[in-house]
């Protein structure tokens, strides 16, 4: 395993992000959900972690209140020190981005990826010209790796799965973001662009010092790429610590079960 971002973890360094006793219910009385039960992580500048779990463990509500699509019901989210839902919205969005998880329904069918690419500029600091916007589309396709003079007037229908999703992900880096929230980022494309998306992601993170939060069930991908595991089940986090140490030794009961049910060419499975 290659470790995206080998950040040390130290008290003395303030997080970048800080999760505390954060919890979400949904209805009332007898038809209350609590989604997430009273949570508290940190993550620091430039680490890269996953909040791990299988559906309906919690993982995709914490994501939405942590880019504030939803508040929640107890607790607090802290960026810098300062609470997400006392900043402005556009203050914050321009700092925390997010790559949703469905790159076909994320897209104006109407809308060519210039346009798409250029509605990004509304969250942007400065007014910067045509050509000036011009250059910043092209160069961040170029980033992802995709060639802006074959692509940047076509259509949505015209795109591949993976260039859709490398193009979330330019547009994201047009703001600038200093944290990216990727929602399942590979789940709906084709497994051949898998690996280069997540590498691609990687070396953003080094490049750009960008601190990213996987949100996934694939705990194969979340090894793969991320410094630290949070383990989340029925709404709490159950089990913390480095890719290695919660793969290689695992203390719940939950995170063995997960890692028990990876595929293995070892083993034989019963028909």
């Amino acid at each position: 395993m290659v470790l995206a971002n080998a950040v040390k973890r130290d008290e003395k360094v303030r997080p970048l992000l800080q999760v505390e006793n954060l919890t979400k219910v949904f209805g009332g009385g007898r038809n209350e959900v609590v989604a997430v039960d009273d949570i508290s992580f940190a993550i620091a500048p430039g680490e890269i972690v996953s909040l791990l779990g299988e559906s309906g463990s919690g993982k995709t509500t914490t994501a939405r209140m942590i880019l504030r699509l939803s508040r929640p019901t107890k607790g607090r989210i802290l960026y810098e020190g300062k609470d997400i839902n006392e900043m402005k919205g556009i203050d914050y969005w321009r700092r925390a981005q997010t790559i949703f998880q469905d790159p076909f329904s994320s897209f104006n069918s109407f809308y060519s990826v210039h346009s798409f690419l250029g509605k990004a500029f509304r969250l942007a600091d400065n007014d910067f010209s045509e050509d000036e916007r011009r250059a910043l589309m092209e160069k961040a396709m170029e980033d992802v790796g995709l060639n802006a003079s074959e692509l940047l007037f076509k259509r949505p229908h015209e795109l591949s799965g993976g260039q859709r999703q490398r193009l979330m992900i330019a547009r994201a880096l047009l703001i600038g973001p200093e944290l990216l929230v990727a929602d399942e980022p590979t789940s709906m494309i084709d497994a051949s662009s898998r690996v280069g998306i997540l590498n691609m992601l990687m070396d953003l993170s080094r490049k750009h010092g960008m601190t990213i939060m996987f949100i996934t069930h694939d705990i194969g991908l979340a090894y793969y790429t991320s410094d630290r595991l949070l383990i989340m089940n029925e709404g709490r986090i159950v089990e913390e610590g480095s890719a290695e140490e919660v793969v290689e030794r695992p203390t719940n009961a939950y995170t063995k079960r997960l890692l028990a049910d990876i595929p293995t060419l070892r083993r034989k499975w019963d028909t």
